[in-house]
């Protein structure tokens, strides 16, 4: 357990993990599945940094735009470094929402749900728009919260090696 909190306090556990969502999400067909049994898509966005080196030789690449290829983030993982940020859009159901997602802390910025309707009819709860907002948050947090158990599934099992192959073969492809 202890090992598993430096990784967490280093960043490394989140750098593995966007990572590995990145290569996981493509080699999926950008598909997986909710812990309720439902399929979602995760796309990755328009904006990835990519980050290695410690201490004053850390090196970053960040690649933004819209339809993004992320070549010089695909480089950068064959050089060694590892995703420090990515923009994700997920969807479910034709909803979308779109966060930013941080390696260092599991930070979630720019969190945006699908649009809610305001307007309220006579007899219609006030609170109504509110609480829906509440639930399309709350179904973010689900998704990521599904994917990093995906993940951590996967991390620490007698399988992180050969996902690891599986990986390096991804990227040989890029």
């Amino acid at each position: 357990m202890d090992l598993i909190k430096a990784a967490i306090q280093d960043g490394v556990l989140g750098q593995d993990f966007l990572t590995w969502l990145w290569f996981r999400s493509e080699k999926n067909g950008w598909l997986f599945r909710s812990s309720d049994g439902r399929e979602f898509n995760v796309y990755l966005e328009q904006r990835l940094s990519v980050r290695g080196g410690s201490g004053e030789n850390v090196e970053k690449a960040v690649v933004t735009g819209p339809h993004a290829e992320f070549t010089e983030a695909k480089l950068g993982l064959r050089n060694g470094k590892l995703v420090d940020k990515a923009l994700l859009r997920l969807e479910r159901d034709g909803a979308t929402w779109t966060v930013l997602l941080g390696s260092d802390d599991f930070s979630l910025s720019g969190l945006k749900t699908p649009k809610i309707e305001t307007r309220l009819e006579e007899g219609d709860d006030p609170d109504a728009p509110f609480l829906e907002k509440m639930m399309l948050l709350e179904q973010c947090l689900e998704f990521v919260d599904d994917l990093y158990r995906q993940f951590l599934e996967i991390r620490l099992s007698t399988g992180w090696n050969d996902e690891l192959r599986t990986f390096r073969e991804w990227l040989a492809e890029q």
